[in-house]
C-alpha cells in the first residue's frame, strides 16, 4: 500500500474516531457550550403520518436546553428523530429537514411526504428536529375550544383576533412567547448538531424553513455542506402584504390552464367569472352545510361562506392534484351542491389545525415581519379585489399588537452572501413563495442553481424522480450540472370532469 493511501486511510480513521467520541459524549449526557443536554437517548420509535394510516421506523430522543439566552431560565425539550442510513458505509453528514409554516414540525412534515426521502436515506441519516414551539418541542398550539372545525381557520378579523388573544393569555402563563423566533431556532439547531457529533449538515428546507436555512448558513457557514431550498423566502421579504396578490396570481394561472384545456373549458366555462359570482353570493348569504367529516366520520354542521371558499381556493392552489379538482367543486357549488367543496374544506381545515402551531407562528411573524410591515405602501384596492381580500392584511397587525416580540438578529433580513452549494426549487404557480424570491436569493449565492416547474404549486419534493435529482445533488454538490431529464417528462394532473375523477 502506498504512503498516500495509508495517509488517507489514517485521516478517515481519525475523522470517524472524532465523530464517534462526540456521539459517545452526547450519549453520556455531556452538555455543549450552549447548555444543551441529551435528556433521553435515542431509542427505537415510529413516526406516524397525519392520517395515521402509515408509520415509519426511526430513532427518537429529546434534548433539553434553556428557553431563553439566560442559562438560568426554565428548560424546554426538543423532540429529535433520526432515520438511520441504510448503507453501513454511510456518509457522515446527515440531511436535516427544516419545515415550513411557520409552525409546522419537521417530523410531521417528513411523515406526510416520506417516500422521496427514502432514496436519500440510503447514504445519509435523515435528522428531524421539531423546531421549538412545534411538533413535540414544547408546541405553542392554540386550542380552538368550542369553535368547531367549520370555524377554526376562517372567520372575521374580530373573531380571529379574539381567539388569538385567548391563546396568547393561555400560552403566556407558562412560556416566554418571545423566545420562539428563527434567531433562537438556528442556535438550537447548532446546539443539537454539536451534541450529536455531526461536523456538517446538508439542509433540505421548505417554505418558511428556507428562511431558517439561510439564517443558519449565515450564522454557521462552516457547518453547512449544502442546501436545497424548496419554495424560497428571501430574507428581506416581509410575509403578509403579498399573500393575497400571490394567491390570486396562482389561482388565475389554474383557471387559465383550464381555459387552455379543451375538455375543462367545455365542461366548466369561464372559471374566473364563476368564482367571483360564487364569492359574492356567499358574502351575502352563507350556505348552511351538514356533512360527515372525512377525517373523523363525525357529522359537522357549519356555514359555508366566502371565507371558507377562500380557504379551499388558497390551499387547493398549493398542490396541482388538489388544483385539478377546483373547477369541478366550484362549479358544483355554483349549481347549489356544496357537499364536494364542503368536504374539501373539512379536509383542509383539519389538516392545518393538526399541523400548525399557531402560537409559534405568531411569535415568528409578530417579531420578524410585522415590525417591518408598512401598510401605506400596500395598494389596498388591489388587495381587496383579490379573492382573499384584505383580511390577512388587517388580521396579522391586529393579532401582533399584543403578542410579545422576541430576538431578531440585526442582520436577519440581509441577503445571504455565500458560496455554499445550493439548489433552489420553485413552482411557477406557487401561491405563497413565487419564483421571484428565489431569483433574488440566487443573485447572492455564487454556487446555486434554480429549477422552476411550469404549472406547479408550493413544494416540489413530491415530483416524480425528484428523489434522484436530490440524491445526485447531495452527492456531487454541483447545482448547475444536474441531470434533470426525468423531471422534463413531468405531466400536469388532468382536471376532474366529474366526481368519478379525471378523464382516463
Amino acid at each position: 500500500m502506498s504512503k498516500r493511501v495509508v495517509g488517507v486511510s489514517l485521516i478517515k480513521v481519525f475523522v470517524i474516531a472524532v465523530v464517534s467520541l462526540s456521539a459517545l459524549a452526547a450519549y453520556a449526557n455531556v452538555s455543549t457550550d450552549e447548555g444543551a443536554r441529551l435528556e433521553k437517548p435515542f431509542t427505537p420509535c415510529r413516526l406516524s403520518d397525519p392520517t395515521r394510516l402509515q408509520s415509519i421506523s426511526a430513532e427518537c430522543a429529546t434534548v433539553s436546553l434553556a428557553e431563553t439566552d439566560d442559562p438560568s431560565s426554565r428548560r424546554i425539550t426538543l423532540s429529535v428523530a433520526r432515520i438511520p442510513a441504510v448503507n453501513r458505509k454511510k456518509q457522515i453528514d446527515p440531511i436535516v429537514l427544516l419545515a415550513g409554516g411557520p409552525g409546522q414540525g419537521a417530523q410531521l412534515a417528513f411523515t406526510a411526504a416520506a417516500s422521496p426521502f427514502m432514496r436519500l436515506s440510503r447514504e445519509r441519516d435523515i435528522l428531524l428536529i421539531d423546531q421549538r414551539g412545534t411538533g413535540g418541542s414544547n408546541p405553542l398550539s392554540c386550542d380552538t375550544e368550542s369553535q368547531g372545525i367549520g370555524g377554526s381557520i376562517a372567520f372575521d378579523v374580530a373573531s380571529f383576533v379574539s381567539l388569538n388573544d385567548r391563546c396568547r393569555e393561555r400560552l403566556g402563563l407558562k412560556n416566554n412567547l418571545g423566545a420562539y423566533t428563527t434567531s433562537h431556532a438556528v442556535r438550537d439547531l447548532d446546539a443539537v448538531r454539536a451534541l450529536l457529533g455531526y461536523e456538517t449538515l446538508n439542509l433540505y428546507a421548505a417554505s418558511y424553513g428556507t428562511r431558517v436555512a439561510q439564517h443558519y448558513a449565515r450564522r454557521y457557514p462552516n457547518r453547512v455542506r449544502s442546501m436545497v431550498l424548496d419554495g424560497v423566502v428571501a430574507p428581506e421579504t416581509v410575509l403578509g402584504p403579498g399573500i393575497a396578490r400571490d394567491a390570486q396570481v396562482a389561482l388565475d394561472g389554474i383557471w387559465k390552464r383550464c381555459s387552455a384545456d379543451t375538455a375543462c373549458q367545455k365542461q366548466f366555462g369561464d372559471m374566473r367569472e364563476k368564482t367571483r359570482a360564487l364569492q359574492l353570493r356567499l358574502q351575502r348569504s352563507p350556505q348552511p352545510i351538514q356533512l360527515p367529516n372525512p377525517r373523523t366520520a363525525k357529522l359537522e354542521s357549519f356555514a359555508f361562506g366566502s371565507e371558507q371558499l377562500a380557504v379551499v381556493l388558497r390551499f387547493g392552489s398549493y398542490d396541482p392534484h388538489f388544483a385539478a379538482m377546483l373547477p369541478l367543486v366550484v362549479t358544483e357549488a355554483e349549481r347549489g351542491d356544496f357537499r364536494p367543496i364542503g368536504t374539501l374544506f373539512l379536509l383542509t381545515a383539519g389538516s392545518i389545525q393538526d399541523a400548525l402551531a399557531v402560537g409559534m407562528h405568531n411569535s415568528v411573524v409578530c417579531s420578524e415581519d410585522i415590525p417591518r410591515f408598512d401598510s401605506s405602501s400596500v395598494d389596498r384596492a388591489t388587495v381587496e379585489a383579490t379573492y382573499l381580500g384584505a383580511g390577512i392584511l388587517d388580521a396579522l397587525p391586529a393579532v401582533c399588537r399584543a403578542w410579545p416580540r422576541g430576538l431578531v438578529d440585526s442582520d436577519f433580513h440581509q441577503p445571504l452572501v455565500s458560496d455554499i452549494p445550493t439548489l433552489m426549487l420553485s413552482g411557477s404557480l406557487d401561491p405563497v413563495t413565487p419564483p421571484a424570491d428565489a431569483e433574488r436569493v440566487g443573485r447572492n449565492l455564487k454556487n446555486s442553481g434554480h429549477l422552476i416547474f411550469d404549472g406547479a404549486g408550493h413544494g416540489q419534493i413530491g415530483l416524480a424522480c425528484m428523489d434522484r435529482v436530490l440524491a445526485e445533488f447531495y452527492a456531487n454538490l454541483d447545482p448547475k450540472a444536474l441531470n434533470t431529464q426525468c423531471l422534463d417528462r413531468r405531466m400536469q394532473p388532468p382536471f376532474w370532469l366529474s366526481l368519478a375523477g379525471p378523464a382516463p
